[in-house]
């Protein structure tokens, strides 16, 4: 090949490698999907919380555990989708159910993915199609805009297309969102398309194929006060109930909110002025 054949031939290898080998799977538990060039990157360490943490998502918790455990032994289970209020518990659940399954099933990895990587998922699904592990891709914060076509990628994974979705993935996503769109952007297509109908059912049908619909909603203040109480018991902080009460009521007032996150940031603060790491 002459010089400037083998020039070009470098060049389009430089902007179009080819994908990774698979990484070796029994190396992490969890792994990030990244594109540009496609690859799993293994996760040292997930930040997660155990799951007898997650207090007041009882329903939610044991349904998602069931379904991944069903998966984990090889049998039929849903894909997922966990939505409603913020800071609620949504992606911590799905981190800490994985863990609780992966203690008694080793094989049962989970795959990050971004929004914004949906359109590459057909080449993961690939990746992962031939490997013995099983996979739980999780993909947090998950909605569209109305200009956004991200959602037709997703069909691949929760339809399969003709070759259907591998056997050894599911599919869970997190959203604040029950039909993962604005409700305006919904309505405007209703009063907008030609054929109002079909215009709204192509949008909201993509949650219809999720088998399993996990409603969050904002916790009450005994809620509230036990998610705080369960972390000072499990880390070791010691405050007294009424200490506790005033502060953590206080603390919810200037947040402007009562949640699970709400919680953790209040307990954070507190064990740091104790001088506790979170370890």
């Amino acid at each position: 090949m002459s010089d400037p054949l083998l020039r070009i031939a470098e060049a389009l290898e430089r902007i179009s490698p080819a994908p990774r080998a698979a990484p070796d799977f029994g190396a992490a538990e969890a792994f990030v999907w990244h594109v540009e060039p496609d690859r799993l990157e293994p996760v040292a360490q997930v930040n997660r919380v155990d799951l007898p943490l997650l207090l007041g998502i009882d329903r939610s918790r044991d349904t998602l555990l069931t379904n991944t455990r069903q998966f984990a032994r090889g049998l039929p289970a849903n894909n997922a989708l966990l939505w409603g209020a913020r800071g609620m518990g949504k992606s911590s659940l799905v981190k800490a159910v994985h863990a609780a399954v992966h203690a008694d099933h080793p094989g049962l990895k989970i795959v990050e993915v971004q929004r914004e990587d949906l359109p590459s998922i057909g080449r993961l699904l690939n990746l992962l199609r031939g490997a013995e592990a099983r996979f739980v891709l999780f993909c947090d914060d998950l909605s569209f805009s109305h200009d956004d076509q991200h959602y037709k990628s997703l069909k691949a994974v929760l339809d399969g297309g003709i070759e259907g979705r591998p056997e050894n993935v599911v599919f869970y996503a997190t959203s604040n969102r029950r039909h993962l769109m604005p409700r305006d952007m919904i309505e405007n297509e209703r009063s907008s398309a030609i054929n109002p109908s079909e215009a709204v059912e192509e949008k909201v049908s993509l949650s219809d194929r999720f088998g399993l619909w996990l409603g969050f909603h904002p916790c009450s203040q005994d809620e509230y006060l036990a998610m705080i109480r369960g972390y000072c018991d499990a880390y070791g902080v010691t405050i007294d109930d009424a200490t506790l009460r005033a502060e953590a009521i206080e603390w919810q007032a200037t947040r402007g909110a009562r949640s699970g996150r709400v919680a953790w940031q209040y307990f954070t603060d507190l064990a740091g002025r104790q001088g506790i790491p979170l370890t």
